[in-house]
């Protein structure tokens, strides 16, 4: 079976963009652990899957694969990159995409970047969820370097430590062992923020099943929604990542807003037939 895909990317968070909304594509986790490979296959962050919507009122259904196989609940960066396919589709700036973690209303702005709803934050222990009862606005985790994270689940579990000076940390040597924490029974993708000033954050993330990558979404909404319960920001601000920057709104309602570019990098085809299954 021959696909088509898209490379794209949300500030360097790369994807590839799989269309399975006419055609059924059999993307099962070995496949898509081989497309996200950079030396085997195409090479991403994440593989995302349009399918036909679910329900009523709903755009599409995106499916979110780690370079591991596992599947993802939510993704800020791809679900922009997603619109902004939609929207030169059809020439519209207002769709809702579904993943498996909720509904995520969007919109393309004048600007031509992408704002995404990415629904009500959750902060209760068993939401995020930790493995125990704890205050998840500090939880007794430390690794070297860090210590005391705040966690949230923005439709997948996050921790954010707060540290002095991000260049000093090796995130690579502590992401794997903090990620996979007994604390998280579903694993979590691990932040790191620097606060450069009230409206302003430098964030790094090690994302479950992916690594250290140049920028994650759901991290950067996490990551305004803990500064601010900490203290330490207000409820606006903009987040630098690694690969650019993204604009924070942590609303009265408790739903964070983010927005950002979406770049698309090439197209091409993809032979499934010869895939792992």
């Amino acid at each position: 079976m021959i696909a088509h895909f898209t490379k794209m990317h949300g500030c360097g968070n790369d994807f590839v963009v799989l269309d399975a909304r006419a055609q059924p594509l059999d993307i099962t986790a070995p496949r898509a652990a081989w497309v996200a490979d950079r030396n085997r296959g195409i090479g991403c962050d994440q593989v995302i899957v349009l399918e036909p919507p679910h329900a009523h009122g709903v755009d599409v259904f995106m499916r979110i694969r780690n370079p591991d196989g596992s599947e993802a609940g939510a993704c800020g960066n791809a679900t922009r990159c997603v619109v902004d396919l939609l929207g030169r589709e059809t020439g519209r700036h207002v769709f809702t995409v579904q993943t498996i973690s909720g509904l995520l209303p969007s919109r393309v702005l004048s600007d031509g970047r992408i704002e995404v709803d990415m629904g009500a934050a959750r902060l209760a222990w068993q939401d995020v969820p930790l493995s125990t009862e704890m205050d998840t606005l500090h939880l007794d985790l430390a690794a070297p370097g860090v210590a005391t994270p705040a966690a949230a689940s923005m439709g997948n579990p996050h921790a954010t430590f707060f540290v002095d000076d991000l260049d000093t940390l090796d995130i690579p040597a502590i992401g794997p062992g903090l990620e996979h924490a007994a604390i998280f029974p579903q694993r979590a993708n691990i932040g790191f923020a620097q606060i450069l000033a009230q409206d302003r954050i430098r964030l790094r993330v090690w994302e479950r099943g992916a690594g250290l990558t140049l920028a994650c979404g759901s991290g950067a909404c996490a990551t305004i929604v803990n500064a601010a319960r900490r203290g330490l920001t207000g409820r606006r601000a903009t987040v630098l990542v690694d690969g650019g920057e993204l604009d924070l709104l942590w609303r009265e309602d408790g739903h964070v807003l983010m927005t950002g570019p979406a770049t698309t990098a090439f197209s091409g085809t993809l032979d499934l037939s010869g895939l792992p299954a």
